[in-house]
């Protein structure tokens, strides 16, 4: 398993990480297994967050791994708070508490990374710092990073921290290309031109901001998987046709299109099949060519002016 640095090189993290959303489903030993097959593939960044199955999945991995001293410091765990039944929250008050209860149900005395879980437009960045800064200074909480945050709410943030952001957690698959679309559409007249994230890419990238891609099999908003699907004919001939030539699976060249970005961006993989983590490690190991990057991206539907 390929690495890449995160916080200027004081992280030393997995190019691919487990996200741990859906582990709350499984038993102890499911679960156990699952884990186990993550370390031994290589990957030690491990990404939870405070509403993944009302905590019950921090609990899981918690158990599942048989928490100590000596597990968590082979392990990089990051969580995320902020989001509330209906509405969202970065106030000190329920960060600290969040922090708390995310820690208690890990069994660690701290957390690697603290993310806010997308933006709350009622955000006071004073109060978040304060926050922050607590968390850092009693050990709580090691670097801190957001999810589907636009440059300027990132530099607002930023203004007041002492801390500043190392991650920022956006949607990103060969059918969710957004941050990359307008780019590549510069000056033209067409949907694909449209910047709705500000270059959010570009932005990251200049200020070792680290990406992290969640749902990397997705396409739209959790409509469904694109792969094997047969609303897209075009694009799975594609990557079928590349995967055979590499040996590997599907499942690893949708991995393998994100990673070959040079903005090293780190996926987000949220099986709970220890097979199918397999086949996504495998990602690591496979070198797609530009243009097959590129025939991927326009056999998605996508267009090149």
């Amino acid at each position: 398993m390929k690495t890449i640095n995160i916080a200027n090189g004081e992280i030393k993290a997995s190019e691919i990480s487990l996200g741990c959303m859906r582990i709350d489903s499984l038993s102890k030993s499911d679960a156990s297994t699952l884990i186990n097959t993550a370390l031994e593939e290589g990957i030690n960044f491990f990404d939870h967050a405070d509403i993944y199955g009302g905590g019950r999945s921090e609990e899981v991995f918690a158990d599942a791994i048989d928490m100590n001293p000596t597990v968590r410091e082979k392990l990089i765990l990051q969580s995320k708070c902020g989001i509330r039944k209906g509405f969202f929250d970065f106030s000190k008050e329920h960060i600290l508490s969040s922090v708390d209860g995310i820690l208690k149900r890990l069994r660690t005395d701290y957390l690697d990374v603290l993310l806010l879980h997308r933006p709350d437009t009622l955000m006071e960045p004073e109060v978040v710092a304060e926050a922050f800064s607590i968390l850092h200074s009693s050990g709580k909480v090691r670097y801190f990073g957001v999810s589907n945050q636009k440059p300027l709410q990132i530099e607002f943030l930023n203004k007041y921290l002492n801390h500043k952001i190392i991650i920022n957690q956006l949607q990103f698959s060969i059918k969710h290309t957004g941050i990359i679309d307008s780019g590549l559409n510069v000056n033209m007249k067409n949907d694909a031109s449209i910047d709705r994230d500000d270059s959010i890419l570009e932005y990251c990238r200049l200020n070792n901001i680290t990406i992290q891609a969640w749902s990397p099999f997705q396409y739209g908003f959790f409509e469904g998987v694109f792969l094997d699907n047969d609303k897209f004919p075009d694009l799975n001939k594609k990557i079928n046709e590349i995967a055979e030539t590499k040996g590997v699976t599907n499942t690893a060249i949708a991995v393998a299109w994100i990673l070959r970005h040079p903005a090293k961006i780190q996926t987000i993989a949220g099986t709970t099949n220890p097979n199918r983590l397999k086949d996504i490690c495998k990602a690591s190991n496979v070198e797609l060519t530009r243009q097959e990057w590129y025939e991927i991206y326009t056999a998605a539907g996508n267009k090149l002016p």
